[in-house]
């Protein structure tokens, strides 16, 4: 069993640091906050918010990388809710940490920020690695439930830059992605923090008394019944939802990035208003400098056209008129690394990513970088994976949009989230489109053994506006590669048929040009 020694000097040390020392006034943020507010053009009220449109970069990537990396990585143990679940009785996190550090009273999460090194972390590497998948937007976790930010802050000392790995982890990011011509976001989980460690307070553990705004273990509240009920009550404090505004605008002032992603529990009815106050303010700060942003969140927590839809590890069963995006990690278990994982292939996220921009949609795939800050050679084998198809078959992602169908065959996903576990078994008649460039593409999802295909919506013998294709096609060719093929326009459909044998699997994309 290890024991950790409290440093009783830096304990000493941060209970003489007065307030003011520590962060910012808060009212005094407000204010300033409400200034920036009204200087720009945007309100903080849904019929001026929807006005800000999705930019034109966002909508041609289609592909972006999420990063969950941690002091919730330090153990590398069950997944990213170990700071929740070693707070539990009997659970597996309570039992690791009971066997490996003793009580709860004696060793707390607190404790783990030491051991949270990240002794290997070379942001340069880590985009490179991206670059190369053909990720054109990368959105590292800021602040995690957990509480700790990633980056240097003035709201609290508990932040990668003062402790950890003493170094500002998304500053270095963000300096990387500007090297490497990648699209820089960031991520805020804080809200969930209300109630993230409130379960220690249930026994003799290091989280009890009173903590102050600033605080690791501040507020601790007791975990609500159902997580999902938006309209919880009591709701979280006034100086809570008020802090969350702040590190926000802390965020959006320190980085400017172009994308925010916030996690599920920011649609709590009473943090409507400052939802809306920390859209204006990041819009009107962007606007300022000739800007667009975007936010990216789930449940419905903004009207439409606000920010962009997002679906946990799932999708759509049919297109949608509006641009939404996929998160889902390439890990089946955790966002985080884990010891022991088993891992989606290349070939599955590939299929995703298909699937999901025939839809109208972005794929935000995430990597779980190891404790040390390396990326684990099972995710780089994935990323490879992707990157080799993608520059062969980018042509068909990269600044496309629906067809007026997303596709044919009989296999489809189920609609909503939590759904990407189970694999969808293709077969070689099931087909996603998109179009761009003038042309359409069609994407086998399945490659043909013998090399035919028949692509049925393309049949001539429709009426106008059904699934047919009338039109009159001049080419069709295998996308990225040199393949013999013969193709006929029937009444039937698009017949084909190639040379070309997949030895991958991979999904085999057709270039349809068009008279």
């Amino acid at each position: 069993m290890i024991r950790i020694k409290p440093n009783l000097q830096m304990e000493k040390k941060e209970k003489n640091l007065r307030k003011d020392d520590l962060m910012p006034d808060l009212n005094e943020e407000l204010k300033r906050i409400d200034e920036v507010i009204e200087k720009g053009p945007f309100r903080p009220e849904w019929e001026s918010l929807v006005k800000i449109g999705v930019p034109e970069w966002f909508s041609r990537s289609r592909f972006g990388i999420f990063v969950h990396w941690g002091v919730f990585t330090s153990e590398e143990f069950a997944n990213e809710w170990y700071p929740r679940n070693m707070y539990i009785k009997d659970s597996p996190e309570w039992k690791h940490h009971i066997e490996k550090y003793g009580p709860h009273c004696e060793t707390g999460y607190k404790d783990y920020v030491d051991r949270f090194k990240g002794e290997k972390f070379d942001p340069d590497e880590w985009l490179e690695i991206f670059k190369k998948s053909g990720a054109r937007y990368v959105i590292p976790v800021g602040e995690h439930h957990d509480g700790f930010q990633m980056y240097k802050s003035s709201i609290s000392h508990w932040n990668a830059a003062e402790k950890g790995p003493c170094r500002d982890i998304v500053g270095e990011l963000k300096t990387s992605s500007e090297k490497k011509g990648i699209h820089f976001g960031v991520s805020s989980h804080r809200f969930e923090h209300w109630w993230f460690l409130g379960n220690g307070r249930a026994f003799d553990s290091d989280i009890k008394g009173e903590f102050e705004r600033g605080d690791l273990y501040w507020p601790s509240n007791p975990e609500p019944d159902n997580v999902m009920d938006f309209d919880e009550h009591p709701a979280p404090s006034e100086e809570y939802m008020q802090d969350w505004l702040i590190r926000t605008c802390e965020i959006v002032d320190r980085f400017a990035p172009e994308v925010i992603y916030f996690d599920w529990w920011i649609a709590q009815k009473a943090l409507k208003p400052y939802v809306k106050k920390a859209a204006a303010y990041y819009y009107n700060v962007m606007a300022a400098k000739g800007l667009k942003g975007v936010i990216i969140s789930k449940n419905d927590c903004f009207a439409p056209g606000a920010a962009i839809r997002d679906i946990e590890r799932g999708g759509l069963a049919n297109s949608a008129p509006y641009i939404w995006q996929s998160d889902t990690p390439i890990c089946h278990g955790s966002w985080g690394y884990v010891k022991n994982a088993s891992y989606k292939s290349s070939l599955d996220v590939v299929r995703e990513l298909i699937d999901i921009v025939s839809k109208n949609g972005n794929l935000l795939l995430n990597v779980g970088p190891k404790a040390d800050g390396t990326i684990c050679d099972e995710e780089k084998e994935v990323l490879n994976g992707v990157g080799r198809w993608l520059d062969s078959n980018g042509e068909m992602i990269y600044g496309t949009t629906p067809y007026k169908l997303f596709g044919e065959g009989s296999v489809n996903r189920e609609e909503g989230g939590f759904k990407d576990l189970t694999g969808l078994e293709y077969t070689s008649s099931d087909f996603r489109f998109t179009e761009g460039n003038g042309n359409i593409y069609a994407a086998a999802m399945k490659p043909a053994e013998d090399g035919k295909y028949l692509i049925r919506s393309f049949a001539k013998n429709g009426e106008d506006g059904s699934a047919s294709y009338k039109g009159i096609i001049s080419n069709v060719s295998v996308l990225g590669r040199k393949a013999g093929i013969e193709w006929e326009h029937t009444e039937s459909g698009l017949k084909i048929e190639t040379d070309l044998r997949s030895e991958d699997g991979m999904p085999v994309v057709f270039k349809i040009e068009l008279y």
